[in-house]
């Protein structure tokens, strides 16, 4: 027999719980002829001001707006449901509708008890679990213990964002929209008191997009609301020393100790291309003997992707390993060379550019950069080896490092010209 019963729905504000700011919450009223309505929390909060009485909306700014947004998703949910209903039950209640609203059983009765609630975490508790996941990664050597510590940089900056620009301690997820996106962005680059550059400040939404497509896939939303803010594709160019300059920091005269070691370091990672936590990692097990004739290499898996970096031990770094042959960290660890501390290391290269007349700030990843210019462009490796020494995946990652300079195609050019055009400029006949 066909359902022939009418739904109707009205929404409505109750101005009597209104809390002490003046917001109450709106409700919708399910109706169907002859049985006992029943009312439904739609999870939103309007001004008692910002109610429109006569046509059952908000009235006001975006969040009204997006008050009228719920209420007609609301509408047409119950309306679906009732549908659906029809299609199976000959007599349909409110309590019905409402109870396949909320995901629970039809012929559920009140009093009973419910199925456990499904909890919808904030956004502060999903990036603590997708941290905690990662951690337990990082435990068992799938990941990198560095990149963890950006991930816990991350919710530093999400949580004084919110704070700073929000006045809240923490979000629901089902708050977060485009805007949200665009507001951080503005914040690290412009609001923040120390800014970030644009680079930085992407990398920071990248991560919160990936925390927000694991709520995504934990079916704590429905989709991800930032997914289309674009974070890559004008990546920094980060310009490599010059040659010269190299040079100038190698012979220098340094005659305070942690100033020289850290100079040997910086000079370590420009001639092998280890990143910081790989270079402060290396020991004389890295040091294997490649080839017929023995040749020392450096061999060790990136710390951060698993790859493996294979790099050939040249003579400046040949001498640094042997300058240190005697020290503490030798004979306490093993360890190639003494490292300190990133934020240290950072430091002390600042002090490195003055005492040595170099007008820009040194770091450890400009070291990186540096070697793949110095193996592309004046040792003139090709782009696959660089990127087999650096470690990377693929090649497109390298690209990034090392930039093909002018001088390099002088040169190509003079070494092959002559395979097409004779001394006097004219063009050789070549059989193809």
């Amino acid at each position: 027999m066909k359902n022939h019963q009418k739904l109707t729905l009205l929404f409505w504000h109750r101005k009597s719980k209104a809390d002490a700011k003046g917001y109450a919450p709106v409700i919708c009223r399910i109706s169907i002829e002859g049985e006992e309505p029943e009312e439904l929390a739609i999870g939103r909060k309007v001004h008692i001001n910002n109610w429109d009485i006569e046509n059952k909306i908000a009235k006001g700014s975006s969040l009204e707006k997006k008050t009228n947004l719920k209420i007609s998703e609301v509408a047409v949910d119950l309306n679906r449901e009732f549908t659906i209903l029809q299609a199976g039950y000959d007599h349909i209640t409110p309590l019905m509708v409402k109870n396949v609203y909320n995901g629970l059983p039809p012929k559920l009765s009140k009093g009973l008890p419910k199925p456990e609630a499904k909890i919808i975490p904030t956004l502060l508790q999903v990036t603590d679990l997708h941290i905690s996941n990662f951690k337990k990664m990082v435990d068992k050597k799938l990941r990198s213990g560095e990149t963890l510590k950006q991930w816990n940089a991350t919710r530093k900056k999400i949580e004084e964002f919110l704070v700073t620009h929000f006045r809240i301690k923490d979000m629901d997820l089902e708050a977060i929209d485009y805007s949200f996106a665009v507001k951080f962005y503005n914040y690290l680059t412009i609001d923040r008191e120390k800014v970030l550059g644009e680079a930085a400040a992407k990398k920071q939404i990248k991560n919160t997009k990936e925390i927000l497509t694991f709520a995504e896939t934990s079916t704590w939303i429905l989709k991800n609301p930032i997914i289309k803010f674009k974070c890559g594709g004008d990546e920094t160019d980060i310009p490599p020393l010059e040659y010269f300059e190299v040079e100038r920091i190698w012979n220098k005269e340094i005659t305070i100790q942690r100033l020289a070691e850290v100079r040997d370091a910086f000079i370590f990672q420009c001639f092998t291309g280890f990143a910081f936590q790989d270079v402060f990692a290396l020991t004389t097990e890295n040091i294997i003997r490649v080839g017929i004739i023995g040749e020392r290499w450096l061999i060790k898996d990136r710390g951060k992707t698993g790859v493996s970096e294979t790099v050939p031990i040249l003579p400046i770094i040949d001498e640094l390993i042997e300058k240190y042959k005697y020290h503490l960290c030798r004979k306490d660890k093993g360890l190639l060379i003494p490292v300190n501390s990133n934020a240290r290391y950072n430091g002390y290269l600042k002090e490195l550019a003055v005492i040595c007349g170099i007008n820009r700030e040194l770091n450890t990843h400009l070291a990186r950069h540096t070697f793949a210019d110095i193996m592309l462009n004046i040792m003139e490796f090709s782009l696959e080896e660089v990127s087999k020494m650096l470690g990377h995946k693929t090649t497109r990652t390298t690209q990034r490092y090392a930039k093909v300079k002018r001088n390099k195609i002088s040169k190509t050019l003079a070494r092959v010209k002559g395979i097409v055009f004779t001394a006097d400029g004219q063009l050789r006949k070549i059989a193809c």
